[in-house]
This record gives structure tokens, C-alpha cells and sequence, in this order.
């Protein structure tokens, strides 16, 4: 799945304005402008052949923007941690990992909170599945999150807070 896919149904799931995602970027250490942000969130279609048709202008979300904006988007809901000076630095975990880890703190979520998002979308996870999903990684129980995994939670993400 492509961050800028991510960031699209993040952004719906969320109800995030534009103008909001300026700010957390911001907060994330990356500046953008509202048009940036536009061209970040257009949609990437395939033809037949199954070639990318890329709009002009188009963004393309790299994982350190990701991240960048991941973080930023748990200063924005949460606040600046007390002593903290600019963004936090980049991880280079994987973006999946990352998206549930960020979200639920953003969020302020538990445990049991994501396993009610997760049952919203249909998907049955247990406890220890999902805590592998947000140990360290390096960590000997650390399991890396899969497109699938992600893309569902996205859902139910919507379906708690929009549906």
C-alpha cells in the first residue's frame, strides 16, 4: 500500500482538514503548503496494463515524510511532550508498524480500543498478535504489519469515528 494511500484514508478516517494536515506536517518537521497536501491526497490509478497513471503534479509520500507526518500527528492530538525541542527523529520502522503504534497514541487508544477497531472492520486479532504488532523492532516477539492488517484497521478507524 502506498503512504499516500495511508494518508488518504487516514485523513478520512480522521476527518482531518486540510489545513490541519499543513499543521502536522509542520509539527512532524516537513513544510508543505495546502496545494502540497492536495497533490499528496489525488489518487493513483492503473490502466489495463496495470501501469501507473500518476497526475500532474502528483506527491509522492516517502516512509520518512510518513513518519515525519505520523509523528506530527501525535503533537497535534496529544501536545509537545514537556523539554521536547523540534520533531522527534526518524525510526526507519517499518510504515505499517508505525501507522498502528502513532494512531493508538494519538488517539489515546488501549489495547482493547484497537481490538474493537479491528473487530468493526471484521477482523478477528488476538491480544498477542497485536502485541507483537507494536513491540520494538529487534525484539524476538516482533512481527513486521502487513498491507492487509493495516488496511483493515484503517477501516475500522472509519467506521468508529465516522460511521
Amino acid at each position: 500500500m502506498l503512504n499516500n494511500d495511508i494518508m488518504i484514508r487516514l485523513r478520512y478516517g480522521l476527518d482531518i482538514k486540510d489545513t490541519d494536515m499543513v499543521e502536522i506536517f509542520k509539527l512532524g518537521g516537513v513544510n508543505v503548503t495546502k496545494d502540497d497536501v492536495r497533490m499528496m491526497l489525488q489518487r493513483v490509478d492503473e490502466d489495463e496494463f496495470g501501469e501507473e497513471i500518476v497526475p500532474e503534479g502528483y506527491i509522492r509520500v516517502n516512509n520518512a515524510m510518513m513518519e515525519q507526518f505520523l509523528n506530527g500527528m501525535v503533537t497535534f492530538k496529544r501536545g509537545k511532550r514537556p523539554g521536547e525541542t523540534g520533531a522527534p527523529p526518524l525510526t526507519g520502522e517499518a510504515v505499517n508498524n508505525q501507522l498502528l503504534k502513532k494512531v493508538k497514541i494519538a488517539l489515546a487508544l488501549t489495547s482493547e480500543d484497537m481490538l474493537e477497531i479491528f473487530d468493526l472492520a471484521g477482523v478477528r486479532v488476538s491480544k498477542g498478535e497485536l502485541g507483537a504488532i507494536l513491540r520494538k523492532e529487534g525484539h524476538k516477539n516482533y512481527r513486521e504489519c502487513g498491507d492487509k492488517f493495516a488496511r483493515n484497521f484503517l477501516k475500522g478507524l472509519a467506521l468508529k469515528f465516522r460511521g
